[in-house]
């Protein structure tokens, strides 16, 4: 089938890529020019692995190209996909105004029937808004579909996750319209659900704020842990045993972050006040969101009483590992909050320094975790990479000024630390 997705952050580009991978002739749209003209160049504006591998491959195999208008798109794709942003506005709800200028270009170049499909992360009842939109900007008797197809890759993980679903959601209205997006995903249709479009929508919510939840409510037990003599890390292992539960996020540590949960909480709760209900529930997985951070940030004074002039490394910048992105993300946070206490702080991440450099100014950049340490009174470990966990402990004493760690990510073992020699603080033992 011929597809074109518009827009080529993380969920466009890796669903372009997907989809030629799967056989499909796909276009990817951008109007950012020096974007299309650097995916042209073979160089990725986003670090995923597996990512650039696949994108080289479809592209030499011709499956795979790139455009800058959505004239161009709409003149390939049988199946069309909205893969724009859709921002926090101040008030948690998403900004919905890019979804609503491509819907308008969409209906301008509408010329034969075309299965419209969001899969932008929306709040319930945009799909009815944009099939408004488009049936008003299109020629009258234009013929469409629109779509709710949202996407759930996780960063990281994006492209082994979208050959290996859990489940591909579809929300459609016409057999046509079913018909096509089965054909598009047949190497995947058992894991195929078909339901209507605001379910659809629905499901992508419900179902990140879910995830966000547990991450919260193992938060929250966490700090039971920790003034009761507990440990976290043993209490979610013999909660994620049961299979109702599952061990999934259940891992304490510095809250969540990211494009997804933070925004997707924000949105949920937003788009549940408009409707006419009260989201406490999710309102104070947000507060112990927050929270944690403060936990966090005490527990460091804790250790340095005054911040003032104190040196502090940080390992780790971006949200997660094996992601370059750092929106929303509990580091860059910290770091601020540190660098405002009046503390020297020196960070390091093996893939997310560059992007925090446009958001986070007044603090040093490492170019490596051990430069990060020279002299340090503290380490704040705010992201668990792999090479973090693999570190030589003698050298990590031997560089640092005072060998204390306050490990936000619980990746040493506190009695271990200690029998070496550090003073060592994690979350929730």
């Amino acid at each position: 089938m011929k597809v074109s997705v518009i827009g080529t952050g993380y969920v466009g580009l890796v669903s372009g890529a997907v989809f030629a991978e799967l056989g499909h002739d796909a276009l990817c749209v951008d109007n950012d020019e020096r974007k299309v003209k650097m995916l042209e160049q073979g160089h990725m504006p986003i670090y995923e692995p597996g990512l650039e591998e696949l994108v080289a491959k479809n592209r030499a195999a011709k499956r795979l190209r790139f455009a800058t208008t959505i004239q161009e798109a709409m003149e390939h794709g049988d199946v069309v996909f909205i893969c724009v942003g859709t921002p926090p506005l101040p008030s948690g709800a998403p900004d919905l105004s890019y979804v609503d200028a491509v819907s308008r270009d969409i209906a301008k170049h509408l010329t034969k029937y075309r299965v419209i499909v969001e899969k932008s992360t929306v709040p319930v009842q945009t799909g009815e808004k944009v099939k408004l939109t488009i049936s008003k900007y299109a020629k009258a008797g234009s013929e469409f579909d629109v779509v709710s197809n949202p996407e759930f890759l996780r960063e990281g993980s994006a492209v082994a996750d979208a050959f290996n679903p859990d489940r591909i959601v579809i929300g459609a209205e016409t057999q046509r319209a079913k018909d096509m997006m089965l054909n598009l995903y047949d190497k995947f249709r058992d894991k195929c659900v078909v339901v209507d479009i605001k379910s659809s929508e629905l499901i992508k919510h419900a179902s990140n704020s879910f995830l966000a939840l547990k991450i919260s409510f193992i938060n929250a037990v966490a700090n039971i842990c920790e003034l009761s003599g507990a440990d976290v890390t043993q209490v979610a292992r013999g909660m994620g045993l049961d299979q109702r539960i599952g061990p999934q996020f259940l891992y304490a540590g510095l809250g969540y972050g990211g494009s997804c949960f933070p925004k997707d909480v924000d949105a949920f709760v937003d788009i549940s006040a408009k409707l006419g209900y009260d989201f406490h529930l999710l309102r104070e997985v947000q507060r112990i969101n927050h929270v944690q951070l403060e936990k966090f940030l005490k527990k460091i004074e804790q250790e340095l009483w005054m911040l003032r002039d104190k040196k502090i490394a940080v390992w780790g910048l971006a949200f997660k590992p094996n992601t370059d992105d750092v929106r929303e993300s509990p580091a860059i946070k910290i770091c601020a909050a540190l660098r405002d206490a009046g503390a020297k702080v020196r960070a390091f991440d093996p893939k997310g320094q560059e992007n925090a450099k446009s958001v986070l100014a007044g603090i040093e950049f490492s170019p490596d975790m051990w430069h990060a340490l020279e002299g340090a009174d503290l380490l704040a470990i705010c992201t668990e990479w792999d090479e973090f966990r693999k570190a030589d402990f003698a050298r990590i004493k031997k560089l640092m000024a005072h060998p204390t760690i306050v490990d936000g990510r619980n990746i040493w073992d506190p009695v271990e630390m200690k029998k070496m020699g550090f003073a060592y603080r994690s979350v929730g033992r």
